[in-house]
């Protein structure tokens, strides 16, 4: 298989600290395009965050970047575009997994949040993920599966999607209020 060498990856947005950083398997062909998280058509992400309570308005994929403000960040874990996941070999997953690993070590977000189970079982080799907190850190921040927003996903209904996201940001929000206890 050959790789196009002209497509363009998409920017991480992500700083230090971050409360979550969501990530993606890979971006598709026309987040790649646009320089935008998330801006297929049939992706439900931004829908999601929205409604489970993420974000006070629902963000359009040219305003990703203001997910900052609110504490989150957006990265993928294979940076080679396609229009489908099932597009990248396993191979290639395995082969990304230590340079992203270093990368969430540097930003340590005290969540990654895998959006499907691929990446994170090909990263670790670990084959029964449960949806939700896993028992074992990803390069030193909290990991937490997501079901994958994508459209052609459809395992997952919209309501359903969301009640898992919001299961999420209620941990998040939890152990921020626990950390803060601590220290008060």
């Amino acid at each position: 298989m050959t790789h196009d060498d002209s497509a363009q990856s998409l920017p991480d947005i992500v700083q230090p600290g971050l409360s979550i950083l969501f990530c993606g398997i890979n971006p598709g062909l026309q987040a790649a395009s646009t320089g935008h998280h998330f801006a297929g058509r049939g992706n439900r992400f931004w829908k999601v965050l929205h409604r489970a309570g993420f974000t006070n308005d629902e963000f359009r994929p040219e305003n990703d970047r203001q997910l900052l403000i609110h504490g989150y960040g957006l990265t993928a874990a294979v940076a080679r575009p396609t229009a489908r996941a099932d597009q990248l070999s396993k191979a290639e997953i395995q082969a990304a997994a230590a340079q992203f690993e270093l990368k969430i070590r540097h930003y340590a977000p005290r969540f990654i949040a895998f959006l499907g189970k691929m990446a994170l079982a090909e990263m670790t080799g670990q084959r029964d993920i449960e949806w939700g907190l896993q028992a074992r850190d990803f390069g030193g921040a909290r990991a937490w599966v997501l079901p994958n927003p994508s459209g052609l996903n459809r395992s997952f209904s919209l309501d359903a999607l969301v009640s898992a996201y919001r299961e999420l940001r209620l941990a998040t929000e939890s152990s921020t209020q626990t950390g803060l206890a601590r220290f008060s």
